[in-house]
């Protein structure tokens, strides 16, 4: 199939999705999960009408901003290492995978100008996924204070890998509920107005539980390199 002809099925389900929960479809922002794909695949995305691409290596992010010109946003979804911070942060429009001090104090020493972040939470507690748990959240993001170069923009989680739909609601409606938790804190560094969740197999629950980045790799550009 084609990226556009997977992009107008994506566009009808989100559609749906927002129209059973009460939602403008226009709140959702879809990133193109380019990470296993050609940059000849990742152009037919942007071709298609995607502004947004998804990487989480550095190498593959810099291979692919190398020959794609095109003014789109990049988002860096991988687990980021502190040592790999001064190759990226320049490069990207958004990291999604802020879950520790370390790496909080490198994005402060090594940027420039303001890093919009998302906070990855673990809500599901998988030990093979990387994230806060649910009660270090708030703590964390009060630390970030004095981190002129932080901006919180929201929260990010990873559902568990299931078929369980009820499972899969409760974690995206838990980090929604967190998302409220900390913009009741009102604190000017952390609007926290997005929520990063739901990937290609929920990411139409995740619509419906306030998604407003869902990240779509395989039902999109699919997975071959």
């Amino acid at each position: 199939m084609t990226v556009l002809h997977n992009l107008e099925q994506i566009k009808q389900n989100i559609a749906e999705a927002c129209k059973r929960a009460g939602r403008n479809p226009n709140e959702v922002n879809i990133i193109a999960v380019t990470k296993y794909v050609s940059v000849e695949r990742a152009k037919e995305a942007i071709d298609a009408g995607v502004q947004h691409l998804g990487e989480n290596r550095d190498q593959g992010l810099h291979a692919k901003q190398e020959v794609i010109t095109d003014p789109v946003n990049w988002h860096f979804i991988g687990s980021l290492q502190t040592r790999k911070v001064k190759s990226v942060i320049h490069d990207i429009d958004y990291l999604h995978s802020l879950d520790r001090l370390s790496l909080a104090e490198e994005v402060q020493k090594r940027a420039s100008d303001t890093v919009k972040c998302f906070i990855q939470v673990n809500v599901a507690e998988e030990q093979s996924k990387h994230g806060l748990s649910l009660d270090e959240v708030i703590p964390f993001i009060e630390s970030l204070h004095d981190f002129s170069h932080i901006q919180i923009v929201g929260l990010m989680t990873m559902a568990p890998h299931t078929d369980d739909q009820a499972l899969l609601r409760h974690c995206f409606h838990t980090l929604k509920q967190l998302q409220k938790d900390v913009q009741a804190l009102q604190l000017a560094y952390a609007p926290c107005t997005e929520l990063s969740m739901g990937m290609s197999n929920d990411y139409e629950i995740a619509v419906e539980e306030g998604a407003t980045y869902i990240r779509l790799g395989t039902t999109l550009v699919g997975n071959e390199i």
